[in-house]
């Protein structure tokens, strides 16, 4: 969280924004085209909080004018979630700021800023981004000096943290939970009394931790005027070591998804898939009438005659060829979810049962529709229990959710580090992201692989752990193809610092996995031109 103050707010500090909270609907505030209107749900405090959707080429500013003092220091700060949302000011008559965050849950956004000698008032603003779904402003304050327009007395000093516990360990890393503080803005969380990180909700996974050792955690409750007392401390014990899910994988693997129907693209069986495709994710499982459980039937009539038994046979024949076949969850029309423990349980039980029945050798998570971190983490982690250390474990997250590690996707991912194989983004379908430099990029081009790529890799996940998703043909997808040319040369950027656009990584990751494609029905109806291409050149990575 960045430009919280460090010193405690003055006795006379105020805050000057009128109606912070909405709870007055939009009196005092202006919003661009329309785009503003106040909800009563998500908020953050109180009963109203402001939506504002962006349009067109118009990304919902909403601000208001702010009384001030000149030569003064103020503190800007707001609470907010939704894909890209920012909170600025401007006429400062010094420098004006702004800060942003791509969080999907309630976030504090907060920065400082100084007025010149004349200034008397600002103008306070939250915005989105183009072609982004609408963002939540809660709670919008600029504390400082009285300027004459607010009254809301400065923050105090917020109580300790109670109900501090351990929600999950892997064995490099420690997830914590605790009861969430009124009046806090964030919390920092102490490692064997040494502070390790700093978040703005109840929750935090530690990692980097070593395997089967035992670690004492402590957490404070911050705002603007200071920092509490640390909490009673827990213990968290890691477990034992057991490297990254995957079998016997090769070093660098191709991944191509598997129609298990028919929507134009050429039909396949299992043993047409070419053997360039190291894993074959078949998509997709079904939803069942049990939350959380999937089950699978076979398209027969819709894959030309492809009976059961011949589809099992195929299974086999592609493992005793050294290839791994796993059945996809979710999908663009998947409605599974896994929401509690019951859920979570049944997930598990039933992908363990289809494993059982057909041969997979794991399963891949395609939820396009939001995932429970810490649900589909235990679901994971219970299915793993029942399979084994060659449980395979891929996931396809599309763009935003892989911005943040605080995103339920990446979080997941990081949960189940110790038994994840690859997360293979889906570069395509996708507006234009944040790299890990801060820069916006657009789909189409080298840069918007590798730049978003390095933030898994600089986010905690190993480079075995990454893999670059694209559509196999024009055909595949809405938009976001590029040629396996393109591909290939981000692939060599990321392993070689060679080939690379614009964006350079800040080093070689020779042990990234590879790519994925979707799928390889249209990869056979246009010649099977990407596996040629870029199978090939995954299998030849050093």
């Amino acid at each position: 969280m960045a430009g919280l103050a460090s010193a405690p707010a003055s006795a006379a500090d105020v805050n000057n924004v009128k109606n912070p909270g909405f709870e007055s609907g939009l009196s005092n505030w202006t919003c661009s085209a329309g785009s503003g209107t106040t909800v009563s749900s998500p908020v953050h405090s109180g009963a109203a909080a402001l939506k504002a959707t962006p349009a067109g080429q118009d990304y919902a500013q909403c601000s208001q004018t702010v009384a001030v003092k000149a030569n003064s220091t103020y503190t800007l700060s707001a609470w907010v979630q939704g894909s890209y949302t920012y909170l600025g000011v401007t006429g400062t008559g010094t420098t004006d700021v702004s800060t942003w965050t791509p969080n999907t849950t309630w976030t504090q956004l907060s920065t400082t800023f100084t007025t010149g000698a004349s200034t008397t008032s600002v103008t306070v603003w939250t915005h989105g981004w183009y072609g982004q779904p609408a963002y939540y402003a809660d709670d919008v304050s600029v504390y400082g000096p009285d300027g004459g327009g607010g009254s809301d007395p400065a923050p105090t000093v917020p109580a300790t943290p109670t109900g501090l516990a351990v929600s999950g360990t892997t064995s490099s890393s420690a997830s914590l939970s605790w009861s969430a503080v009124s009046g806090a803005t964030g919390y920092n969380v102490y490692q064997n009394g040494t502070k390790v990180s700093a978040v703005s909700g109840a929750s935090a996974t530690v990692t980097g931790l070593a395997a089967s050792t035992s670690y004492s955690f402590q957490v404070s409750a911050t705002n603007s005027a200071g920092e509490s007392a640390k909490s009673s401390a827990v213990t968290a014990t890691t477990t034992a070591s057991g490297g990254n899910g995957g079998g016997s994988l090769p070093k660098h693997a191709v991944t191509g998804y598997w129609q298990n129907f028919n929507n134009g693209a050429t039909v396949q069986k299992i043993s047409d898939v070419p053997s360039s495709y190291d894993i074959i994710a078949v998509a997709f499982a079904d939803a069942t009438g049990t939350p959380g459980a999937v089950s699978f039937t076979l398209d027969s009539s819709g894959l030309g005659g492809y009976t059961v038994d011949q589809f099992k046979a195929d299974i086999k024949a592609k493992q005793a060829a050294g290839k791994k076949v796993i059945i996809s969850i979710g999908g663009q029309n998947g409605t599974i979810s896994v929401s509690d423990s019951a859920s979570a349980t049944n997930f598990a039980n039933s992908v363990y049962s289809l494993m059982q029945t057909y041969g997979f050798d794991g399963v891949d998570i395609d939820l396009e529709n939001g995932i429970n971190a810490t649900y589909m983490s235990q679901a994971l982690r219970s299915l793993s229990s029942k399979a084994g250390s060659s449980l395979i474990i891929t996931m396809a997250p599309q763009t935003i959710d892989m911005q943040s590690t605080s995103n339920g996707y990446f979080q997941t991912a990081l949960n189940i580090k110790d038994i994840l194989t690859v997360v293979n983004m889906q570069y395509y379908n996708s507006g234009s992201m944040l790299g890990c430099d801060g820069k916006v990029y657009s789909q189409g081009s080298v840069d918007f692989l590798t730049a978003l790529a390095c933030i898994q890799l600089q986010g905690g996940l190993a480079p075995s752990q990454v893999g670059l998703g694209l559509p196999a043909s024009t055909s595949a997808a809405g938009s976001g193809y590029v040629s396996p040319t393109v591909v290939n040369n981000a692939l060599d950027c990321l392993t070689k610092l060679t080939s690379c656009g614009s964006f350079k990584p800040s080093k070689a990751y020779p042990d990234l996995r590879g790519a994925m494609t979707w799928s390889t029905n249209w990869d056979a109806a246009a010649g099977n031109a990407w596996s040629s291409s870029v199978g090939a050149h995954v299998h030849a990575l050093p």
